[in-house]
């Protein structure tokens, strides 16, 4: 969740508009009431997106934050990517900004008294261009302090430089109009690898690229021994915030920094905190495992799991594909991270992916039920939040924004528990995600069982069985076994799910009739098991069934 949203109250949503116009979410927000509730819907893990200090074009000189420029910002809030402060807390979340790190101490103490854990970002690849830490540890020396900028490149820099060219704004600044021009010289590469001292707009022309030892200009030569001066800096900044009490780390853009970075850093963190959680966005499978040896608990599964989960829901994609997704990944599969949303990514319910959150409810029952690897929810997600808005830098692209200061409907509900005022719609979604969350951590078959694909039995067209819109496996612990079948067509549907005789021994299934209780809708359903013979079901459209049995 981004608390910027989360919990404001202020609903006048103008485009563009200043905190003081739009409000903003604070810290205080997520009071013991609020983490209850959270904690009760059965999520273990709050991840709090944007705590850190990072580039903004609201004043806070009154609290010796100096003002960055407007050409390097995006939005009127700042992406909570381009960190400013990486010892500091965004003072936009502090009841009272001059105490804004106690604010954020106490907030790490209620989440754990309410029995949950939080994690917090960690943004290693580039930092905002205006970057400056006012409240490092005495003795720090700040990033790029030291610096030698007549050297597009040196082992011991913090960033990479441009020697003898001027960072122009020429390509943006139209819309970011300032009395003093922005001027930063030698120009220093933007932060999506961009060598350019005239990024575009599609760059992340906000940031600087942070220099861990690789020589772009070389041809991505490493230089790590001695160790670079980044991997010291960075390490200790992990170090300073675990010793805070957080629990954990979302690793922003990991693939970006070099994997022998990690494996040096999160061992040190983890000799002091061996109970720290590490899960990193990482988008190419085939650096995951580097990744996981270095060190990492949990890595996104983006384009594998989310990208056809998406296409299957949307109608572009077989159902069966899901088969190849987890097959790929079955020597890992427990350190994936499965999601539907996050801020990266279009809301479920927007115009641009499936237009409402019921159409997705199969491909949450998948992600959730299929493995024992943790699943991600993003706040109003479970009530089918639209990201439809227009509100500033971010335009209507079916996300919901984290470069504006704006109110959002549903999140705002969320967090003052006003559920009775959402529509018969939202409450129902909501009840169908409290349910299945609550599941995975109640079910022994899902939270701990073994798994067992159906599909490949089932790729004839027979017994009603659609292997495009429909897709069935087996989940079991000990006596108790789970026939689960997810419906990703617009009809309720009757189907015959055949199950091989392979699955009766590996899954320890008995033959003969049985009753059976869906743990979705708690109706119950008569199943006929017999070995290479169909199990008949029904399954209500865009919807699944948990039959337990």
């Amino acid at each position: 969740m981004l608390p910027r949203l989360y919990g404001n109250t202020t609903a006048n949503n103008i485009p563009g508009g200043s905190i003081h116009e739009n409000g903003c979410g604070k810290l205080g927000d997520f009071t013991p009431e609020v983490l209850k509730r959270i904690k009760d819907f059965g999520f273990t893990h709050i991840w709090y997106t944007g705590v850190l200090e990072h580039a903004t074009q609201t004043d806070y000189t009154a609290y010796g934050i100096a003002k960055d420029h407007p050409a390097v910002v995006k939005g009127k809030a700042g992406s909570p990517y381009a960190i400013k402060d990486y010892y500091d807390i965004c003072p936009d979340l502090a009841s009272a900004p001059e105490k804004r790190m106690k604010e954020f101490e106490a907030l790490v103490r209620r989440t754990h008294k309410a029995g949950l854990k939080m994690l917090i970002d960690f943004v290693p690849n580039h930092v905002a261009r205006s970057y400056h830490s006012d409240a490092k540890p005495a003795r720090v020396k700040d990033l790029g302090e030291n610096d030698d900028t007549a050297k597009g490149f040196s082992p011991q820099n913090n960033f990479y430089y441009l020697p003898g060219q001027m960072f122009s704004t020429e390509n943006f600044e139209e819309d970011r109009a300032a009395n003093v021009p922005y001027r930063e010289y030698p120009a220093k590469v933007t932060g999506n690898n961009c060598f350019s001292p005239r990024p575009g707009r599609n760059d992340w022309y906000e940031t600087v690229k942070l220099n861990y030892g690789v020589d772009f200009y070389a041809g991505g030569t490493a230089h790590f021994d001695p160790v670079p001066d980044t991997w010291d800096k960075m390490t200790a900044i992990l170090l300073f915030w675990a010793k805070k009490g957080v629990d954990g780390f979302r690793c922003d853009m990991a693939e970006m920094v070099p994997a022998e970075f990690w494996a040096y850093a999160i061992a040190k963190v983890k000799e002091k905190y061996p109970k720290l959680i590490f899960v990193a966005e990482v988008y190419n499978p085939a650096e995951y495992r580097r990744y996981l040896q270095s060190g990492f608990d949990y890595l996104y599964d983006k384009v594998g799991l989310y990208d056809t989960l998406r296409a299957v829901v949307r109608g572009e994609a077989s159902a069966s594909c899901i088969t190849g997704q987890w097959q790929c990944v079955d020597d890992i599969r427990t350190h994936m991270l499965y999601f539907l949303e996050n801020h990266d990514e279009q809301r479920i319910a927007s115009d641009f992916f499936a237009g409402s959150g019921e159409k997705a409810r199969p491909a949450l029952a998948v992600s959730a039920f299929m493995g024992t690897n943790p699943l991600m929810i993003y706040a109003g997600q479970e009530l089918g939040e639209r990201g439809m808005d227009a509100e500033g830098f971010s335009g209507r692209d079916g996300r919901t924004t984290i470069f504006d200061y704006w109110h959002v409907d549903t999140l705002d509900r969320l967090c003052h528990g006003d559920l009775l005022a959402c529509t018969p719609e939202q409450q129902a979604l909501y009840a169908y995600y409290n349910n299945i969350v609550k599941l995975c951590n109640s079910e022994a078959a899902l939270r701990e069982g073994t798994f067992y694909d159906l599909q490949y039995a089932n790729y004839v067209a027979d017994n009603g069985y659609n292997a495009d819109r429909q897709y069935a496996f087996l989940r079991a612990a000990g006596k108790e076994k789970m026939l689960i079948v997810a419906n990703f067509a617009d009809q309720d549907v009757h189907v015959g799910v055949r199950i091989p005789e392979n699955a009766f021994a590996f899954m320890g299934l008995r033959e003969g009739l049985c009753s059976a209780h869906d743990l979705l809708s708690g109706e119950m359903q008569t199943l006929e098991l017999r070995k290479d013979g169909a199990a008949f079901v029904e399954i209500p459209a865009n919807n699944a069934v948990v039959l337990k049995f």
